[in-house]
């Protein structure tokens, strides 16, 4: 059996360890850390040739009992991921899909949503403010089917995309005192 000193044999203390290691720098869903810190056990299985699944009931109770101290509350991590998304002009759309790909299920990303103060449309305002697109762009340049694309590829819907990059010096003045 090969002996790597780098990797440890996880054990329940260790991995409540590097749980909470991991959950001081990074803000996390329960089954993002689910992920973690099975990455963790399979690299240290594969060094001395063991079964990862040995330590998936060890990876559950580390992971329940970082949820039951208030390390790991997917609702709050839901609601911040969010707010900072939308602070950066992110759509619906973009953020049902970081949320989702961090494991946080679909009630609480619901939940989130209704819950959210801002819609697409002032998102897609930010959001073309900070590429400068449409209104936003400094040169002359008729570049509106680019601006188009780059809005609706950040999850923005047709009509938003088009109502933004169309928008007049008013539409401009209205978004501006909303904010």
């Amino acid at each position: 059996m090969p002996d790597n000193p780098r990797y440890k044999i996880p054990t329940e203390d260790r991995l409540i360890r590097s749980a909470v290691h991991y959950l001081e720098r990074y803000a996390s869903s329960a089954a993002n850390l689910r992920k973690v810190l099975e990455r963790k056990v399979l690299k240290a299985c594969m060094a001395h040739e063991r079964d990862p699944g040995e330590f998936s009931a060890m990876i559950d109770v580390v992971v329940d009992k970082c949820r039951q101290s208030g390390l790991v509350n997917d609702l709050a991590y839901a609601e911040t991921k969010t707010a900072g998304l939308r602070r950066r002009g992110g759509s619906q759309r973009k953020i049902e899909a970081k949320l989702s790909a961090k494991g946080v299920d679909r009630d609480t990303i619901r939940k989130v949503l209704n819950n959210d103060g801002r819609d697409d449309l002032g998102a897609a305002f930010i959001f073309a403010r900070r590429r400068r697109l449409g209104p936003f762009r400094s040169d002359n340049k008729d570049r509106r089917d680019k601006d188009m694309a780059a809005l609706c590829r950040a999850g923005f819907s047709y009509d938003i995309a088009r109502r933004v990059i169309d928008a007049t010096d008013e539409d401009l003045a209205a978004h501006e005192a909303r904010d």
